[in-house]
Order: structure tokens, then sequence, then C-alpha cells
């Protein structure tokens, strides 16, 4: 892989820390600005909502631009930001950061998986994505611990400042190592762009990452009480659950990335149905600890790595959506990132417990498994309805 892959593996890290940070960060946010626990928490909330409405936005916007030039931009802006977010002290500023910051990690991100994919040698656009998803395990290995630490110990606001410092590297890195416009082709014209995104393949591969994905947050969202609450664990394990999801995550997008592109089928079907045991199994055996923390490592290891599979097939869709399709793939995976999460909350505030959003994760992947065998089938039902009539 080219170097420039790993630089914007630091950028994308920075970003998704900055994205998960605040699930330890929001008492202190609301007792500092002087709001609600559940106020502070629409942070979260509205930076997912950015990251799903701004990815195909400023998708487009950077077409204006050259790829370096659009990850520049975008950088910058986060970098700023969050500068901002680190001195207010007036949350109606920082909830506007917030969404900022989102639309800036959105529009980034979607330029970055295009990019990478184009840096990528032939038929190695598979780990060119895992390389570039692997800095959002990191976050959650590293990123999310290590901001919640320095709220504890600093405030809140070393959290940000933190990631700012994080993304200064990174936009030297992005200025030096990514390949400048020169060389670039002119992407298609947008109509054709958005064309080409009717392609029945692509909207499939969306609509599966999305519900994926969607199963994963909604899991990983509710570990915590999972742990403690069914499992009997200490408060004090907490970290290392988080920490063992986003490890199993982190090697499941890398040795995703290895076989994405030479058997993407065999990693969506074997991979989604062990998932889906996967599931099932975490949310009956969740509470014998040795178990659950042993599914814990896997699930993570199996989500991200079909999770990454399906994001890159949905570029490879849509070859005559450059710019669009990074945006559109960005979107599906963050739908999934808002959904999920509030998919498990709503279980659990019906009154199923804490294994609840385990079972919806579980049936989340089923659904996924069951369009892919729908679609799969068509072709052999519709020949069998012609044979018969």
């Amino acid at each position: 892989m080219p170097f420039a892959l790993l630089l914007l593996g630091l950028a994308v890290f920075a970003q998704g820390t900055s994205e998960f940070m605040l699930s330890g960060l929001v008492p202190d946010i609301a007792r500092d600005l002087q709001v609600t626990v559940p106020a502070a928490g629409a942070l979260t909330s509205a930076f997912a909502v950015g990251m799903v409405v701004g990815a195909p936005l400023m998708a487009v916007l950077g077409r204006r631009w050259s790829r370096r030039g659009a990850l520049l931009g975008f950088l910058c802006v986060f970098l700023a930001v969050h500068v901002v977010g680190a001195v207010t002290g007036s949350f109606e500023v920082l909830l506007a950061a917030r969404v900022v910051g989102a639309l800036a990690n959105a529009g980034f991100l979607a330029v970055a998986l295009v990019t990478a994919v184009g840096m990528a040698e032939p038929g190695a656009g598979g780990r060119a994505t895992s390389t570039l998803l692997g800095g959002v395990t990191l976050a959650c290995v590293i990123g999310v611990p290590a901001g919640a630490l320095l709220g504890q110990v600093w405030g809140w606001r070393s959290a940000f400042w933190a990631v700012a410092l994080l993304a200064v590297p990174a936009v030297v890195a992005v200025a030096r190592s990514v390949p400048g416009g020169a060389a670039e082709a002119a992407p298609p014209p947008l109509r054709g762009e958005l064309r080409a995104l009717r392609a029945p393949r692509l909207r499939l591969m969306l609509l599966l990452a999305a519900l994926v994905n969607g199963a994963t947050f909604c899991t990983f969202t509710y570990l915590a009480p999972l742990a403690t609450e069914v499992g009997g664990l200490d408060g004090a394990w907490v970290p290392g659950v988080l920490a063992l999801f986003g490890a199993g995550s982190f090697l499941g997008v890398n040795v995703g990335g290895r076989f994405a592109d030479r058997h993407p089928v065999r990693v969506l079907t074997a991979g989604g149905a062990a998932l889906c045991a996967g599931w099932c199994a975490l949310a009956l055996g969740a509470g014998s600890p040795a178990l659950a923390l042993g599914l814990v490592f896997l699930l993570g290891a199996l989500s991200f790595g079909v999770g990454s599979t399906l994001i890159t097939q949905a570029l490879y869709a849509a070859p005559d959506a450059p710019t669009l399709a990074g945006g559109f793939a960005t979107a599906a995976f963050n739908v999934g990132a808002a959904l999920g999460p509030w998919a498990g909350g709503a279980a659990i505030g019906a009154g199923f417990g804490y294994r609840s959003p385990v079972w919806v994760s579980a049936g989340l992947v089923t659904g996924a498994l069951v369009l892919v065998l729908t679609v799969s089938l068509a072709p052999f039902a519709r020949a069998w309805r012609t044979a018969r009539g």
C-alpha cells in the first residue's frame, strides 16, 4: 500500500475519535455548559446526522477541487471547529461546531475513499478501503478510551484539543504525500454520476452496508450495560470490553481487506452467516463472561470485515460515479451508525432488557442475508416462471 494511504488513515483516526469520543464526555459537558444530559447527548446525534446528510452534499462540493485540495479543505475545517469547540462556553456554538465538523468529516471520508481506491494497485481496492476504515477501528480501540481518560484528568475540552492536534500532522501529511490534481482526469458530468447511482447493484450494497453497520453499532453502543448488568462484570472491565471489540474490528478490517478483492462473495455470504450466528450466540450467552468476551472480539472482527467489504463493493459498483460513490458509501455507513443505536435504545426502553440490542443486531443481519438470498434467487425464479408459462 502507498505510504500516503497510511497518512489518510491517520486523519480518519482523528475523525473517528471525534465521532465516538463524546460517549464518555457527555456528563461533564452537560455540567460545564449547564444543560441536561439528554441535551448534551444530542451532540452525538447531531454529528451522525451531519455525516449522513453531509456525505453526498460535500462529495458534490468536492468535485470543484482536486482531490488533494478537497482533502486539505475538509481537514482544515475539521481542525478549526475542534479548536472552536475546545474554547467555547456556549452549548449552541458547540452544537453548531459538531454539525460543521461532521460535514467536514463526511466530505473528507467520501473523497478519501475514492482517492484510496484510485491510488491502490489494480485489484487492491479492498485493502485500500480497509486501511482507511482501520483508522475508525483504531479510534474505537485507542482514541475513544484516551478521550475519556483525558476528560477525567483535564476536563472534556482537552479531548477536543487532542483531536485538533492529531489533525495537524494529518494536514501536513496530506499536503506533502497525496498526489496533486494535475494528473487527475476531469470528473464526469454530475448528471452522469447521478445516473450511475441508479445501478441496482450499488443500491443493494449501500442498503446492506447500512444494515450490517446498524447491527454493529446497535450492540457496540450498549456493550457497557450488557457486560455489567447481564455479564456481571465490574465496571472497571468496561474500557477493556470496548477495546476488545475494537481490537477485533481492527483485525477484521485488515483480514477482510485482503480477501475482499479476490473472494468478495465468499466474504459476504460466509461472513454474514457467521455474523448472524454470532449475534444470536452473544444474546444467549451474555451471562457467561468468558464466552461473552470471546464473542465480543469475534463479532468485532466479523462486523468490520463484512462491513468494509460492502463499502469496497459499493465503490466498485459505481465506476462511472467516482466522486459521489464515496459520498453515498459514507452516508450508508453512518445511517447504520445512527439508526442502530436508536433501535437498540428503543428495545431497551420497551422493557426487553440489555440483551435486546443484540437480538436487534441479529435481526438486522438476518434481514441483510434474506435480501441477498432474494436477489440471488430472483433470476432462477424468473427462469422457472418462464419455463412453466
